[in-house]
């Protein structure tokens, strides 16, 4: 099984550069949850980040 890995990773690697706009490093250091997260499909039910919580993680980040 790990001599799919390689190829594997290189082909997700590129994929994320082309459809992300991620670099190499982005790619290596997110997890798979994220990279998940990132490339599920969008759904009408989903709600667009509303500001107050976009302040509030802003502030988070700022700490």
């Amino acid at each position: 099984m790990s001599h799919a890995f390689g190829p594997g990773a290189a082909r997700l690697g590129g994929l994320a550069a082309r459809l992300l706009g991620w670099r190499p490093e982005h790619f290596w250091s997110a997890t798979p949850a994220e990279l998940a997260a990132i490339l599920a499909p969008f759904s009408s039910a989903d709600q667009p980040l509303a500001r107050t919580d976009l302040d509030r993680l802003m502030e988070q980040d700022n700490g």
